[in-house]
């Protein structure tokens, strides 16, 4: 970390409310421990209610460790404002439930950080809705929950931020307009590596999108490379292509730890300096150019539109002709 902070420690009010996405580990666990640790309440949104417990007592663990080192921007409370609400991107109903119960709580919702996601897989796999599973784990879920919690961010005051979290993996695909789930890709021989590519352009060609549909309001989308991170996700990568780029980042000590992953993620949330700022993405929390297929207009509106498509029948007719 050197001798500076490597994300701006601000002060965040308890009443300042996150969503995380796969909170529960990796680049994700760390979100949303320092987002806590700065002073705000923290949904942890992930499948396993066992899995997200056992991570918020290990965060109070090393919450109390950072307290007793006095670390700077760490909060005096007696344990962090975290909890667990469940969320299966694999099951778009999941996602509604998940919308509708935190709708009902009357809480408003300052950040939504769409860090979950899945790597390459041996396999072809559907999820129950009958999409291929990467596509909906690391896009189409969470463009859903984004778009059925944008009514409450919309409420919930100035400076409302959704983190898409996507990937460097972006600009090694393209897009085709006229196959967007991938599907050649899945017969006769699946290439995990080209639509994990895509999903992640997705999440940058979302972020143009979604902005011009929430122009007017206090609510931003920005996008990030969370970096060559040490995680369980990184492991599916060494069988692939990229394997031996891998090899070298770790021969050569650039590959991140997970709360190395973190700090991007952390510098989009809470950086004031980036209050109101939209169509970013970053990578190691400075800007950079992404592929001119995510810029691409056309692409932008091939995708919007095929993706309300998919998801016509769990977003409500006042959402729907808002996004369109």
């Amino acid at each position: 970390m050197g001798s500076t902070p490597s994300f701006p420690r601000v002060s965040i009010p308890k009443d300042n409310i996150s969503v995380v996405t796969g909170g529960n580990a990796g680049v994700g666990y760390h979100t949303a421990k320092w987002l806590a640790m700065m002073g705000g309440t923290v949904i942890i949104a992930c499948r396993s209610e066992e899995r997200a417990k056992q991570a918020i007592q290990q965060m109070n663990q090393e919450f109390a460790e950072e307290k007793q080192k006095k670390t700077p921007g760490v909060v005096d409370y007696d344990a962090l404002n975290l909890e667990f609400m469940p969320l299966d991107c694999n099951s778009l109903k999941s996602v509604v439930n998940f919308a509708q119960v935190y709708k009902s709580s009357g809480r408003k919702l300052h950040k939504l950080i769409c860090n979950a996601g899945i790597g390459l897989q041996d396999k072809l796999s559907h999820t129950e809705d009958g999409h291929e599973q990467i596509f909906q784990v690391n896009y189409l879920s969470q463009f859903l929950l984004a778009s059925l919690l944008l009514p409450v961010m919309k409420t919930s005051g100035a400076d409302c931020r959704i983190v898409l979290v996507s990937s460097l993996a972006h600009e090694y695909t393209h897009f085709d307009p006229t196959d967007i789930e991938g599907k050649k890709y899945s017969e006769p021989k699946y290439d995990t590596g080209e639509i994990y590519g895509r999903s992640k352009l997705y999440q940058v060609m979302q972020m143009y999108r979604l902005n011009q549909a929430i122009k007017n309001t206090d609510v931003a989308a920005l996008s990030l490379h969370p970096g060559f991170v040490r995680t369980p996700l990184l492991t599916t990568f060494r069988r692939g292509p990229a394997r031996v780029l891998l090899a070298c980042l770790d021969c050569v000590g650039t590959s991140k730890s997970p709360f190395e992953g973190a700090w991007t993620s952390l510098n989009a949330a809470v950086n004031p300096e980036l209050a109101g700022v939209r169509d970013v993405y970053f990578s190691d929390s400075r800007p950079k150019e992404p592929t001119s297929a995510a810029k691409n207009k056309a692409f932008q509106e091939a995708l919007w539109d095929y993706t309300l498509e998919c998801l016509k029948d769990y977003l409500p007719e006042d959402i729907l002709r808002e996004l369109k």
